[in-house]
């Protein structure tokens, strides 16, 4: 029989932040890219490249904090200063006039996520066993992915008690992380490491050393990543096809729903038959739903490809944490971690950029089915290796 697992304190308080955190960024998302193109004036290209550049200043800042965060064995005070900077852009977004005012706020909103990003998971895994790493992280996923669906509930009932006023939601967007932050400062407790004699922490960029698991894993992941152009694009597609901006938060609370619902069976299921499988899994999931989205004519299908996007989600995001933490130890993590996303995070910025060109210079199905392409030749890459 199967050992019932449990979930330690840190983890748990890691996660109600992450669903604070979430809450307000959902807020606002869904709505975002409208404000963006409909009211700021901005067209699909300017949006391709604030997404893009927002993950960028994200990426650098990933591997800067894991590494300085390994050299200090302090994960905490990251993970602090990087939700206090993600508040702060809030209230920038709610000044917003022009759209550079809204690239500002996303640099500041992506310069803590990169802060905190690292050090954060490197607190998760240390409260994890080698057998419980996709539960773990898949258990803060799915709290996550519970903000991102509560956020655009929100959302949705300040539209329609402010009668399509997105402004409004920008304001008290403010509120759900600064309750993220104090539940942060108070109950989360890191644990305290032993020096050990003469020991040097080290991590060194050399190819021939690293796993060739993680060469394979890498290699997938920045061909898949070159074509996951930002979910923005959906939202404008969505709208395209002639969906309310209500019913755009809709399905995008949908989206969210089955995210929360499936991220920690998913860990599990990656704890039990491997993470690779199952990561495979979500790039099929990716490039059905890009790949219909660039072909649909009738907005009812929206309803039915956000679910299953959300299924992609839960299938790939705890799950490759789980299995990129295979290849290092707990005391190295921020700098694995940070590594891998920095460069996974590049790949997208020159996803969402050129998604942006592709729906300017072509069509908007083009995007899709770019990265439905992708996310094929990277599941290629991965099934055709004998490496688990």
């Amino acid at each position: 029989m199967r050992k019932k697992l449990s979930v330690p304190k840190n983890v748990l308080f890691l996660g109600i932040v992450s669903f604070f955190n979430d809450v307000a960024s959902e807020m606002i998302y869904p709505v975002m890219p409208i404000f963006l193109t409909s009211v700021l004036g901005a067209p699909a290209s300017i949006l391709g490249f604030i997404e893009g550049f927002a993950e960028a200043t994200a990426s650098i800042m990933k591997f800067i904090s894991g590494y300085i965060s390994d050299k200090m064995q302090k994960r905490k005070g990251f993970v602090i200063c990087g939700y206090g900077l993600s508040a702060i852009s809030k209230i920038i977004i709610a000044l917003a006039t022009t759209w550079p005012m809204v690239l500002v706020a996303k640099f500041i909103d992506r310069f803590g996520k990169g802060i905190r990003t690292t050090a954060r998971d490197s607190l998760l895994l240390e409260n994890t066993t080698p057998t419980d790493k996709g539960f773990i992280f898949g258990f803060h996923r799915a709290l996550d992915s519970l903000g991102a669906f509560v956020g655009p509930i929100i959302a949705l009932i300040l539209l329609s008690i402010y009668h399509d006023n997105i402004r409004i939601i920008f304001h008290l967007a403010i509120i759900p992380p600064i309750i993220g932050l104090g539940a942060l400062i108070l109950f989360v407790r890191e644990k305290k490491k032993e020096k050990k004699p003469q020991q040097v922490f080290s991590f060194h960029f050399s190819w021939k050393i690293f796993d060739p698991r993680f060469k394979l894993f890498l290699v997938s992941s920045i061909i898949f990543s070159l074509g996951n152009s930002s979910d923005a694009f959906l939202i404008l597609r969505s709208k395209e096809l002639g969906l309310t901006t209500t019913l755009i938060v809709g399905t995008y609370i949908l989206y969210n729903l089955f995210q929360t619902l499936f991220a920690t069976p998913a860990g599990e299921l990656a704890d039990r038959i491997g993470p690779k499988r199952v990561y495979s899994m979500g790039l099929v999931i990716f490039a059905l739903v890009y790949f219909v989205f660039g072909l649909m004519k009738n907005p009812i299908l929206i309803w039915i490809m956000y679910p299953i996007y959300g299924m992609y989600i839960a299938f790939t995001d705890g799950v490759s944490k789980a299995y990129l933490s295979e290849f290092t130890t707990k005391e190295t993590s921020g700098s694995y971690f940070g590594f891998y996303q920095t460069v996974i995070a590049f790949c997208t910025f020159f996803a969402s950029f050129f998604g942006g060109i592709l729906w300017t210079k072509f069509f908007s199905g083009a995007t899709f089915y770019y990265g439905a392409v992708m996310a094929l030749l990277a599941f290629g890459v991965l099934k055709t290796s004998r490496l688990k």
